[in-house]
């Protein structure tokens, strides 16, 4: 409301007080974060100069009105990181991912949004943002998040995505966290078995005992195939072709606890659906395991092949029955994951599979993903070929020359 005491100028929006200072106020409407009318009122520029004209005072209205606009009607500039996680970017996230994924980042975004919720958007600093990634890359006893190098890259990774979004839905003017340096993925080495070090594991497993024999199962099955962990989990008797000879792999299973979990008709990626042939060793297993399944009233065609109850196995008790028998066997603990890197370095260091079939084998998307994955595995198949190269090239050389030289080409000795 403007007082008597004030005049308007010829400016819509710009007024002259009682003792001839300029401002300019006004209303944008309605903020849709809080719901209040958005009011603005200013008596200098940008700059911090008070205006000495009407003219002046415009200038600067128009100028805040385009940057209204330009924000797509979020005009408060009080609005939080937080509000706009909540509201905006991580129901968006949602959305754009699939389920299993969306509930793996989860954790990460909430845990983002908690560290700048209550700094208004548009006030997140360099030093802000350096800050943060100083704070990834500590250790614990320094104060820090006591992240890996990848796990901090990837917690950066996203922190950045989401002021990416900020700048696409025009919340921001620049993503100011591009300013400072990101993190460094760093080499994500995953442990594995050799074929010795399966050995020594199965080796202390007791099959007779039924659950027992189921871990023995899974364990093989995951090493002899290398189907990730969520494609093994949805496995039913039904994807099992024990007369052809071959596994098909069409789903995965997004599971949060052992009661609450949903089979997806699809995997990772699309190359993902596969269909992967099994060996005899691995057919008579699965033979076996099948009939002691029945033997409880399991083992039909939509029944778990993981499972000892009706159920199927999660990830972390899968990791659980790894690091017990590993314990056993006096081998290093691999997580669950390290079964599928086992199943290369196998695949690789026995029988010296080409890429492309270890690139359809797993699943990948092409043989570069492959490459980028396993290449150093094949760095021992290089001093394999070196040693059949020695004596393979018959060596004879001519006993005089045939060769007439003019001039001063050799020296006459």
């Amino acid at each position: 409301m403007i007082n008597k005491t004030q005049q308007t100028t010829k400016y819509p929006g710009v007024y002259v007080d009682d003792k001839g200072n300029y401002f300019y106020q006004t209303e944008f409407g309605i903020d849709r974060i809080t719901g209040k009318r958005i009011r603005k009122k200013g008596r200098k520029d940008s700059n911090g100069k008070p205006f000495s004209s009407a003219s002046e005072a415009n200038k600067e209205l128009t100028r805040l009105k385009r940057e209204y606009h330009k924000v797509n009607f979020y005009a408060n500039y009080k609005m939080s990181y937080g509000q706009f996680m909540n509201q905006v970017y991580i129901p968006y996230y949602k959305t754009e991912v699939e389920e299993s994924t969306f509930y793996v980042k989860k954790g990460i975004l909430e845990n983002i949004r908690d560290r700048f919720d209550s700094i208004p958007l548009r006030s997140i600093s360099v030093e802000h943002v350096q800050d943060f990634r100083t704070w990834l890359l500590t250790s614990n006893e320094n104060g820090g998040a006591g992240y890996s190098q990848s796990y901090a890259s990837l917690v950066f990774g996203v922190f950045r995505k989401s002021l990416d979004k900020a700048v696409e839905m025009q919340y921001l003017e620049q993503n100011v966290s591009k300013k400072v340096k990101g993190i460094q993925k760093g080499k994500a080495i995953v442990p594995y078995w050799t074929k010795q070090e399966f050995e020594k594991v199965i080796s202390q497993i007791y099959i007779e005992d039924f659950y027992e024999h189921l871990n023995f199962v899974m364990i093989w099955v995951y090493y002899m195939t290398g189907i990730r962990v969520n494609e093994g989990t949805a496995l039913y008797w039904n994807n099992v072709d024990l007369v052809k000879k071959r596994l098909i792999v069409h789903h995965m299973l997004i599971i949060r606890n052992r009661t609450e979990w949903k089979r997806n008709s699809y995997t990772k990626t699309e190359d993902g659906k596969r269909i992967i042939a099994l060996d005899d060793d691995t057919i008579e297993i699965l033979k076996v395991w099948k009939n002691r399944q029945k033997e409880i009233g399991l083992g039909g065609e939509e029944d778990f092949i993981f499972s000892y109850d009706g159920l199927p196995m999660i990830k972390s008790t899968i990791g659980r029955i790894i690091n017990r028998y590993s314990k056993f066997a006096g081998v290093k603990k691999i997580q669950a994951k390290g079964l599928r890197h086992s199943h290369a370095s196998y695949l690789i260091n026995e029988f010296n599979v080409s890429v492309l079939i270890l690139s359809q084998r797993m699943g990948h998307s092409s043989p570069e993903i492959t490459l980028k994955h396993y290449a150093h595995m094949w760095s021992g198949a290089d001093a394999e070929i070196a040693a059949k190269i020695t004596g393979n090239i018959n060596i004879t050389t001519a006993k005089i020359t045939k060769i007439k030289f003019n001039g001063n080409q050799v020296l006459k000795k």
